[in-house]
């Protein structure tokens, strides 16, 4: 896939990164990683300037986002769940994570919209429950923005910054992501232990 990914941007420049994020974002499976810190790399080798691959990149993201954002307004969690467990498959989609992003929308909300798009899986499937709590296009639109605009810039910087070690970014956002996962996991555990025990101190007043 990486291969693909770096054919597409080397011959449609602008165009294949705006693409590539779009599908990027409606279908995780394609990392994010790769388009962005190879297309900071293209910024030391051909015309491409960083402010410009930020812009197509974010632009993608909304438009990617926007897409998730008018699905949730149309399906329920059940539909959703349905389609995940027949297709999911095909798109590189779990249940789990679907709801992990319910869970990350219905406790930070707007935050999570912002947040959520610096966290790897989460930042593409948040639009998802932003849209099934019908959360006003406007301001989805703004966190979507700044969020993707700091996922963006970090990555294409790096890719520029690191040149033909671009690829070395790759093995750190792994690792990032894997902080990300426990994280989150133990988060929702602590959450769930929390409401547990003052389930279990009410009962004994």
């Amino acid at each position: 896939m990486q291969d693909w990914i770096i054919n597409i941007m080397e011959q449609f420049g602008y165009l294949g990164i705006f693409t590539l994020i779009i599908i990027e974002n409606v279908f995780p499976p394609i990392p994010s990683e790769i388009i962005l810190a190879f297309g900071g790399f293209m910024t030391t080798q051909t015309e491409m300037n960083v402010l410009g691959v930020i812009g197509v990149a974010t632009a993608g993201s909304l438009i990617g986002a926007i897409i998730l954002y008018w699905l949730g307004t149309i399906l329920n969690f059940e539909r959703i769940e349905r389609f995940t467990i027949k297709y999911g498959k095909y798109l590189g989609l779990k249940i789990t994570d679907i709801k992990k992003a319910m869970k990350f929308y219905k406790k930070y909300e707007k935050k999570a919209v912002f947040f959520g798009r610096v966290v790897p899986v989460v930042r593409s499937l948040i639009s998802i429950p932003a849209g099934m709590a019908k959360m006003d296009l406007k301001s989805f639109v703004f966190y979507t923005v700044m969020g993707s605009l700091i996922w963006n810039s970090i990555l294409v910087v790096c890719g520029m910054i690191l040149g033909q070690s671009w690829q070395t970014i790759l093995y750190y956002f792994d690792v990032y992501s894997t902080i990300t996962y426990i994280a989150i996991a133990f988060t929702l555990v602590s959450i769930g232990l929390c409401y547990k025990i003052k389930s279990v101190r009410k009962k004994q007043k």
